[in-house]
């Protein structure tokens, strides 16, 4: 069975706490505090599974949990770290938030392996909290709280080329003719219920994919039939092929169904009018002799508004060839990247917004942030990364703590202290 979409539940691992212990030797009547830190919790990390081509997995198992970090131990020993959860996926698997649609990941082009949620930091044992006036101290921070979301996973389909039309234009059969790829073909309507990808071989090493994308029919756009199951899948691809029944075998006008179907790709995505369009004319075969009209009439409509038409026969092959290689003709002066979707949602700050912090200017000038919105950032972030670090300027600009700083008088090179870390702000 295909499945494209599906929602599941993710959990990070909580952080191990900390640990409050003390030495107890023999002569050694009031030893210091020897808690150990706790362990930090499993990450939940996305791979793409080279061999999958469907979410189908997905529909039988919905809560995926990666293991917390063990509570420290006495003796300075620490928690052991929870394992994390590889959590495999198809190429083209879009992840969001199911709240709030936004994208969290896009496991596509170099994207083969995401953190998505990241697991809490372990707890300090009490050794860290001894003091010259509290030498026995009877506290160990908690563990970080583990982070629970509910993703929805959407599969589109990575194709150069789409092949768009309504439902029994012959599609199926066209791919099957120019491609490796073998969909069931029979004569009734939806007759392909998944989308079926090729790879078209023109030889000395040209060719693309193509992707025989479900029928579409009036309404898709609003979600009537499985109209945004079938459109999702065209946003990937860069040249689209309206396939048309040219002998109207079932009654169908042709260039009306083009209209109709663009209509419904501007009422979902404006921008998929943007893609360049071809025109396969199928079933030239079943026109009589010397009845060429409505050719006549589509090359009269559309190639002045740059969609050129190509006679053919899905069936006996016939103007394929011209066809495919003005697809690959098209494909080579334009972007050959893949079309990759930007992160719109970030769970840790998500999870942060609600969550206080301070900022106190120290004797020595230093702007001091305090409080369980930094500390726990600080946590979920490599601060030693180039990608951590800027990720966390991120975070204290969109939680308005940069503009708090300019609000209280900061300078460039002025010192910023966060729990033991010191940096030299400098304005962007």
């Amino acid at each position: 069975m295909f499945a494209d979409s599906a929602k599941i539940i993710i959990k990070s691992g909580k952080g191990g706490d900390g640990h409050v212990s003390f030495r107890r030797e023999k002569y050694v009547p009031n030893g210091g505090p020897d808690g150990g830190d706790g362990g930090k919790g499993g990450d939940i990390i996305f791979v793409v599974d080279e061999g999958m081509n469907t979410l189908n997995d997905f529909r039988h198992k919905r809560k995926y949990a990666a293991q917390s970090g063990e509570e420290g131990k006495k003796r300075n020993c620490h928690g052991r770290k929870g394992e994390d959860l590889i959590i495999k996926v198809p190429e083209g698997t879009i992840i969001r938030d199911a709240e709030t649609d936004q994208v969290i990941a896009d496991m596509s082009g170099d994207n083969r392996r995401q953190i998505v949620l990241k697991g809490g930091n372990g707890g300090l044992g009490n050794q860290h909290f001894a003091t010259s006036s509290m030498q026995a101290p009877k506290y160990a921070q908690p563990g970080q709280e583990a982070i629970e979301l509910e993703v929805r996973l959407e599969l589109k389909v990575i194709a150069d080329v789409g092949l768009i039309g309504f439902p029994n234009v012959g599609k199926s059969t066209l791919i099957s003719h120019v491609t490796n790829a073998t969909p069931t073909i029979a004569n009734y309507h939806f007759t392909t219920l998944n989308p079926i990808l090729g790879v078209v071989d023109l030889g000395d090493g040209r060719g693309f994919v193509m992707a025989d994308i479900p029928g579409l029919i009036e309404g898709a756009s609003e979600g009537i039939g499985l109209g945004h199951e079938f459109l999702k899948h065209i946003e990937r691809t860069k040249v689209l092929i309206h396939v048309v029944d040219a002998a109207g075998t079932e009654g169908r006008d042709p260039i009306a169904d083009i209209y109709a179907i663009n209509k419904e790709l501007e009422a979902y995505n404006p921008e998929l009018l943007k893609k360049p369009q071809v025109i396969a004319a199928n079933k030239i075969d079943a026109i009589p002799n010397g009845e060429n009209e409505i050719l006549d009439k589509l090359r009269a409509e559309f190639e002045p508004k740059g969609m050129k038409l190509f006679p053919i026969s899905a069936v006996s092959g016939k103007g394929l060839k011209e066809l495919l290689y003005h697809v690959e003709e098209l494909l080579s002066g334009l972007d050959d990247k893949p079309i990759i979707y930007e992160q719109e949602f970030f769970p840790e700050l998500h999870f942060l917004n609600n969550d206080a912090y301070t900022i106190t200017r120290a004797d020595d000038g230093a702007f001091e942030l305090e409080g369980p919105k930094i500390e726990k950032m600080l946590g979920y972030t490599n601060i030693d990364s180039e990608k951590g670090f800027l990720f966390f300027q991120r975070f204290l600009k969109e939680q308005g703590i940069l503009k708090e700083l300019e609000k209280m008088g900061i300078e460039d090179g002025d010192t910023v202290r966060m729990y033991g870390m010191e940096f030299d702000y400098y304005q962007s």
